[in-house]
């Protein structure tokens, strides 16, 4: 996995005497205190980050060219992340089953002892439907299903079963786009998502993944709101040996900018940046996300190069009105849905593909570093249709 990195001789810290109180701590720093109110008003709204953007190699460029353009002067290369362990994927894919059995349950017990007639797709279209597929997504899909089995004179009810999977796939396959790490240097990652969603979390497993292929890598502690989640944030920086610029107390664009700078001065490799959790309902908060956004461009012209919202895979519908919400307001590159284990919700990905198709860079099924892995459209169709 992430085998695009090469491990490279720590980095001495280049620190200008701008910067020459920066620390990476979990302590309170104090390389934003002079420049807060500076940070505090930034520039009109950065540009949406391209979706799938070209990668190149992470060597190491001077902090001039860095600071001025934020991208690394060499040849771009596509890298996709993927864990390439054939046992450890597999067992992957059965969590993945697992997790989604009840979204399985419900439209594969259409299948059973069933005759291809209308019965059997007003039955299908329910059970869509109650997977949260949305009624744009369910129709789409079954009139492609009408149309394959009179086409290919079909049969076989279980025949049916399998041109849904094909069909599922076909739509879910836009979704399907590498993370890409190493065009800009450093990549600087802004997380989102509501409160619950497992944000935090999947910033932890992702610095994991990040960081045990030999990329540099620093956090922002900018959920500066939540009780505890600094600490949260400390813990994974800790458990994964890297740094983390938080501030006790400060404002989140501030540490954003902290960190984005203290970043280039040391050569890191991908800055990942918490926010607060919050409703998509909550214009204020929403306000402050797009503050954060451009201050960080104050920090980095080209930044930030990837806004990722975080979603909760039980939600079903909802997910997709965050997407769209979190969209509009600060121009989404990618998704990370969470919580696959056990849901009954799993076709809001087939929702999100017609109406918002955003890539969804990974998805999760589990507590452990492992169980956050790349989405791949024809393996989540299988899973999900079982």
């Amino acid at each position: 996995m992430f085998s695009f990195f090469k491990k490279k001789p720590s980095l001495t810290p280049i620190v200008d005497a701008q910067y020459a109180a920066a620390t990476l701590t979990t302590e309170p720093n104090t390389i934003g205190a002079a420049r807060e109110a500076d940070a505090r008003t930034g520039p009109g709204g950065a540009p949406t980050a391209e979706l799938g953007l070209l990668t190149g190699d992470v060597s190491d460029t001077s902090p001039a060219d860095t600071l001025t353009t934020g991208v690394v002067p060499e040849k771009p290369t596509r890298v996709e992340v993927v864990d390439k362990d054939p046992a450890s994927r597999g067992a992957w894919l059965d969590r993945l089953k697992g997790g989604l059995k009840k979204t399985g349950q419900h439209i594969g017990s259409v299948f059973v002892s069933a005759r291809i007639d209308d019965a059997l797709y007003e039955e299908l279209e329910s059970a869509l439907l109650m997977s949260d597929a949305g009624v744009k997504a369910t129709a789409h899909v079954l009139q492609a299903l009408k149309t394959k089995v009179k086409k290919e004179h079909i049969t076989d009810v279980q025949l049916v079963k399998a041109g849904l999977v094909e069909i599922f796939a076909d739509l879910l396959a836009p979704l399907e786009k590498p993370l890409a790490i190493g065009k800009h240097k450093p990549t600087v990652i802004m997380m989102t998502g509501v409160n619950g969603a497992g944000k935090t979390t999947s910033i932890g497993k992702l610095t994991r993944h990040l960081s045990d292929a030999g990329a540099s890598v620093l956090l922002a502690a900018g959920d500066t709101f939540r009780a505890a989640a600094r600490e949260q944030l400390s813990a994974w920086a800790e458990r994964n040996n890297v740094d983390i610029v938080s501030h006790n107390g400060a404002d989140p664009a501030a540490v954003s900018f902290d960190a984005v700078t203290a970043a280039i001065a040391r050569g890191k490799d991908v800055v990942l940046i918490d926010t607060a959790g919050r409703l998509p309902t909550q214009a204020h908060l929403m306000q402050e996300l797009q503050k954060i956004k451009r201050v960080i461009q104050k920090a980095s012209d080209t930044a930030p190069h990837e806004v990722l919202l975080v979603i909760d895979g039980n939600t079903g519908q909802n997910a997709l009105s965050q997407v769209k919400a979190f969209d509009d307001c600060i121009g989404l590159t990618g998704l990370i849905v969470t919580k696959l284990d056990g849901t009954a919700k799993g076709g809001v990905l087939a929702a999100i593909a017609m109406e918002r198709p955003i890539p969804v860079y990974f998805v999760g099924v589990g507590e452990s570093v492992l169980d956050l892995q790349n989405f791949k459209a024809h393996e989540f169709a299988q899973a999900m249709l079982a």
